[in-house]
C-alpha cells in the first residue's frame, strides 16, 4: 500500500476489526483491549499509515498544534535545539504542529529572564517553529489556549515571568523538570535525576584521584540549576571532601567558563579537577589548563593526606580531571575529549511530547511524572 496514502479502512480491513475500533485504539480513546490496541498500533506501523491531522482537529475541535516554551538562552546551546527536534519528532506522529513561544507570546505578556538574549530570530511577539520560520499562527492574535492543546514549558526558572501564565494557561502543560515556583503546578512532568548525576561524576573524579574537586554550577532558578549547587554541597559534607564551588552564568560560554578557572586555579592550585555544569563551556575549562600548564587526565598523585593540598599546591603542573555535567558537540570533540553526562535531549524532548500527548489522548492521568535516564560517558580527560 505503499502507492496510495493509508487510510482507516485499510488498517481495520488488515486487523480483522472495525473503523471505529481502529481509531479508537489509535487515539487511546474508547474501550479497546489492550491486545486488540497494541495489534491495530502494530498493523498501522506496517502499513505506514498517519493520521489525517486535519480531520482529527475537526473532530475534537483543537488547534493540532503545542506549544514549546525554552529557556532564553536555548539558542545559543545545542542540548536544546535537540531537545526541540526531538519533541517536534514525537508531537509530528501524533499529528501535532509545534509552535516554539517567543517571550512575549503568551498570555498576558510580559517578560522572560533578563537577558539580552532573544528566545528566537524573529520578533519576541511571534511565535515560531524549531527551525527558526514564522509560525502559521502568526503574531500574537490572543490567549495561547486558542491557538495550543497543551504546552511543553523546558527548564522553567522560578524568576520567568512568563511561566505562571502559561501554567494557567487552561491548557495541560508537561514541564520538562519540575517548576519550583509558587503558582499552579503542572499537568505532568518529566525530570531526570540531576542529583544522581553530579554525585556520579564527582565520584568518578575522586575515584580517578582527585582530592579537591570543584564545580562550576550555574546560577539561576530552575531545578537543575539549584539541584546541581545543593548536590555539590551536600555531597562535599557527607563525603568529608572539600569542594571548590563556583556560579557561572546558566548558558556560561568557554570563554566565562576558561576566565573562572583561571581565577579559581589560580586562588587554589590545589584543585585537581573540574567538573563545569553548562552546555558546551567545557573547551574553556581546557584552555585554561594549558594556559596555567596543567596537563588534563589521570597522572601521578600528589603526596597523601593531610599535606596533599599543600604539596599540590608546589607542583603547578599536578594533572587536572575536567568532566562536563552535559554531553555534546564541544565535549566530544575536544582535545581531549571530556568526560560527561549524557542527558539524551532528543530522547528527552521525545519523553516530554509523549506525555503531553498522552494526557491530550487521556491515556494516563494528570499529575503524572515520568523519569528520564541519562548515561555517564568517560573520556580521555578523567
Amino acid at each position: 500500500m505503499t502507492s496510495r496514502t493509508v487510510t482507516l479502512l485499510d488498517v481495520a480491513r488488515a486487523a480483522g476489526v472495525s473503523k471505529s475500533t481502529v481509531s479508537d485504539a489509535l487515539q487511546g480513546s474508547g474501550r479497546v483491549a489492550a491486545a486488540t490496541r497494541d495489534r491495530v498500533r502494530a498493523v498501522a506501523e506496517e502499513l505506514g499509515y498517519r493520521p489525517n491531522s486535519a480531520a482529527r482537529r475537526l473532530r475534537r475541535s483543537s488547534t493540532g498544534a503545542i506549544g514549546l516554551h525554552l529557556p532564553r538562552t536555548a539558542t545559543r546551546l545545542d542540548y536544546y535545539m535537540n531537545l526541540a527536534f526531538g519533541a517536534v519528532e514525537r508531537a509530528q506522529e501524533e499529528g501535532f504542529d509545534v509552535m516554539l513561544l517567543a517571550p512575549t507570546s503568551i498570555a498576558g505578556g510580559g517578560d522572560s529572564r533578563g537577558s539580552g538574549d532573544s528566545a528566537g530570530p524573529t520578533s519576541p511577539a511571534s511565535p515560531t517553529s524549531p527551525a527558526g520560520t514564522p509560525s502559521p499562527a502568526g503574531p500574537t492574535s490572543g490567549p495561547i489556549a486558542s491557538r495550543v492543546d497543551g504546552l511543553l514549558v523546558i527548564d522553567p526558572e522560578v524568576d520567568d515571568s512568563a511561566v505562571p501564565g502559561l501554567l494557567d494557561a487552561g491548557v495541560p502543560v508537561v514541564t520538562g523538570e519540575r517548576y519550583l515556583g509558587p503558582t499552579a503546578a503542572p499537568t505532568g512532568a518529566v525530570i531526570c535525576d540531576n542529583a544522581a548525576s553530579l554525585t556520579a561524576l564527582l565520584d568518578h573524579v575522586t575515584e580517578r584521584g582527585a582530592r579537591h574537586p570543584a564545580v562550576l554550577a550555574p546560577a539561576g532558578t530552575s531545578a537543575w540549576a539549584t539541584t546541581l549547587r545543593a548536590t555539590a554541597d551536600s555531597w562535599a559534607r557527607k563525603r568529608g571532601v572539600a569542594v571548590a564551588l563556583r556560579t557561572v552564568p546558566f548558558a556560561a560560554t568557554p570563554g566565562e567558563a576558561g576566565e573562572t578557572t583561571l581565577a579559581l586555579l589560580r586562588t587554589d592550585p590545589s584543585v585537581d579537577a573540574v567538573i563545569c555544569a553548562p552546555d558546551g563551556a567545557a573547551p574553556g575549562v581546557l584552555r585554561a589548563a594549558a594556559t596555567l600548564g596543567r596537563p588534563v587526565g589521570p597522572g601521578p598523585l600528589p603526596p597523601a593526606a593531610p599535606h596533599a593540598r599543600t604539596a599540590t599546591a608546589t607542583h603547578p603542573r599536578t594533572p587536572l580531571l575536567i568532566a562536563s555535567c552535559v554531553d555534546g558537540t564541544a565535549t566530544r570533540s575536544a582535545e581531549p575529549p571530556v568526560t560527561a553526562v549524557d542527558l539524551r535531549p532528543a530522547a528527552y524532548g521525545r519523553a516530554c511530547a509523549e506525555l503531553l500527548c498522552d494526557i491530550l489522548a487521556g491515556r494516563t492521568t494528570p499529575d503524572t511524572v515520568r523519569r528520564h535516564a541519562w548515561a555517564l560517558e568517560t573520556r580521555a580527560s578523567t
